[in-house]
């Protein structure tokens, strides 16, 4: 039985995991932590932190894993070189970039500020996307499957297909640079005026209001083929020594420019961010998910036909991120469940590569299926009645059952309502345990958050929190996405009684809650719709611009500088206007 500490570290999403025993205990993302969006540096904050969550010493390490190994396809990186003789400068900085981190051991003691002497673990280089896999697969209820991982690029591969058996992960299919979904995707993202990294997921909620008018278009930017698909030229800049992102000296990453003069030629000039969007950005994004859907459902059938015999698929990479893409897989391929673990991006490389070193590697005991994504830090009693008097906020301590009427009560009163409970989710979504809560059937409620609290983007939808046992009977599938990684239809009955969480198409990012996995979010909810006889609440990630929150400190500080109206935080409950010295 082992101690083994993953990490994604000098890439974005930087964070890390421990596996102890092969049971994934304590998970998150430096940006948690140091409060840095998309943070690309080395999560010395997160690894501190998933050893005081476990209790352990960096002495009790015993082997750290590392989801990027640049030993990995080494002849194709030097086969593309040689086909473009102007880019072997370029492409030998970016095999040398890829050894940034020098010797782990010593970077490790620096960054921790302990005594290299200490730490006496093995390094583990795992290949970006097997480690991507493995994070799904290791996670997921299946003892076989196939495994689908897509983002922009990882060790030279935007793609990867396995076959999933036992402790096994046999790679079927690579799809080398420059061929990247994921890139094209970024690349519309640029043009019409989201250039940040982590954009994306803007772009896939305006698309619904755009027009196949592009369709054309969209259907050019792809080749499908047997193995896969192909890029066609002049639309996506060669990405060089980069592979698309630069990091700088304080962590920060930045997409560098993608979109080819074709495109300019095509469309005229790129949306300034700060000019209104127009028709013609609305259609753009239409056709870049339009040509995204297409060429990922391909990579989900030919996966099919080459693990022939289950119906079951595991998902990762940060183009699993596309939960509408994902809600098609059900209905549009052989494939009848799909599984997504909370981190599907690049911040899932820590679980995932300390994952294939605990079950792949040395076979450190059985397999635990993740049933919730709650892996961060909690906080007790005492430190929350601290944070809350430190910050002046006068709060009602309650016994649990008052604790979820209350809350259940103020979201049925039309409150918006912060909901700090247990430890924090891992992955980019708030699920019930650093989430703000709000009533999904008020016309006006997207409004209210937008205008009051989250103070973005007009077109961007707010995701539905579903009782599990309810779910078939409001959306078109029962298939449950616990992690809020599928969008389906809302039923057409249900569609005016869920105003607040039915998206310009009809659809819902939904999060399927149980008892089992989240027993006060889902009593929450059971509450409300007993009240309002609606079995879903609106749920979005607390926070302001800014990472989730994960401290009580910083919680209160977003209730206390947005126009939220209650606080639930642990046992407590502060109601706007409530001030002073003392919790009650």
């Amino acid at each position: 039985m082992a101690v083994i500490l993953g990490i994604n570290a000098r890439h974005p999403g930087a964070s890390a995991a421990l596996v102890v025993d092969g049971r994934p205990v304590a998970a998150i993302a430096e940006e948690r932590l140091n409060r840095k969006k998309y943070w690309a540096g080395f999560p010395a904050l997160a690894i501190q932190e998933c050893l005081r969550m476990a209790g352990l010493a960096v002495s009790d390490i015993e082997y750290v894993a590392i989801g990027r190994d640049a030993k990995a396809n080494r002849g194709e990186k030097i086969a593309a070189a040689l086909l473009r003789p102007a880019q072997l400068l370029t492409f030998g900085k970016m095999l040398l970039s890829r050894r940034s981190l020098g010797s782990l051991r010593e970077t490790m003691a620096q960054e921790l500020g302990v005594d290299a002497a200490q730490l006496k673990f093995r390094a583990l280089n795992i290949e970006h996307h097997v480690a991507h896999i493995a994070s799904a697969y290791f996670t997921s209820p299946f003892d076989s499957c196939a495994g689908l991982s897509v983002d922009g690029s990882g060790d030279f591969v935007s793609a990867m297909r396995a076959r999933c058996t036992g402790p096994n992960i046999e790679v079927t299919h690579r799809t080398f640079l420059p061929d990247s979904l994921g890139f094209l995707y970024s690349m519309a993202c640029q043009f019409i005026g989201y250039p940040d990294y982590g954009d994306e997921g803007k772009v896939m909620g305006l698309a619904p209001y755009g027009t196949d008018a592009l369709r054309g278009w969209a259907e050019e930017l792809v080749t499908l083929t047997d193995d896969g698909f192909t890029l066609n030229p002049g639309w996506l800049l060669p990405f060089g020594k980069t592979e698309g992102f630069t990091i700088d000296a304080d962590g920060v990453a930045t997409v560098q420019r993608l979109w080819g003069e074709r495109m300019r030629d095509r469309f005229g000039e790129p949306r300034d961010p700060a000019a209104e969007v127009t028709q013609r950005d609305m259609d753009i994004a239409w056709g870049v998910q339009h040509a995204f859907e297409r060429a990922y459902l391909h990579l989900v059938r030919r996966l099919a036909s080459e693990v022939p015999g289950t119906t079951d698929l595991v998902l990762a990479g940060g183009c699993a991120l596309n939960s509408v893409a994902n809600g098609l897989i059900e209905f549009e391929t052989p494939f009848r469940r799909s599984t997504v673990q909370p981190a599907a991006g690049d911040d899932g490389l820590a679980l995932g590569a300390a994952l294939y070193a605990s079950q792949s590697i040395l076979a450190d005991g059985p397999r635990h299926a993740l049933v919730n994504a709650y892996l961060g830090p909690e906080y007790g009693e005492a430190e929350i009645r601290r944070a809350l008097d430190a910050a002046g906020v006068k709060a009602e301590q309650l016994d649990r059952d008052a604790r979820n009427e209350a809350a259940a009560t103020a979201i049925a009163s039309g409150d918006v309502v912060g909901w700090f409970n247990g430890r924090m989710e891992w992955g980019p979504r708030a699920l019930g345990a650093r989430s703000i809560l709000a009533h999904p059937g008020r016309t006006d409620m997207k409004e209210i958050l937008n205008a009051r609290i989250k103070r973005r983007e007009w077109f961007r939808p707010f995701a539905p929190a579903v009782l599990a046992e309810r779910q078939g009977e409001i959306f078109d599938s029962a298939h449950p996405s616990p992690f809020m990684l599928h969008v389906h239809k809302v039923r057409p009955e249900w569609r005016e009684r869920l105003p607040a969480v039915t998206h310009v198409d009809g659809t819902g990012r939904l999060q399927t809650v149980s008892r089992e996995a989240a027993p006060d979010y889902y009593d929450v909810i059971k509450r409300f719709e007993a009240k309002t006889g609606l079995p879903v609440v609106l749920n979005t990630s607390f926070n302001e611009n800014e990472p989730i929150v994960t401290t009580p400190q910083e919680a209160i500080a977003c209730f206390l500088r947005t126009r939220m109206d209650v606080l639930v935080i642990g046992d407590f409950v502060a109601r706007k206007g409530s001030s002073g010295s003392a919790v009650a």
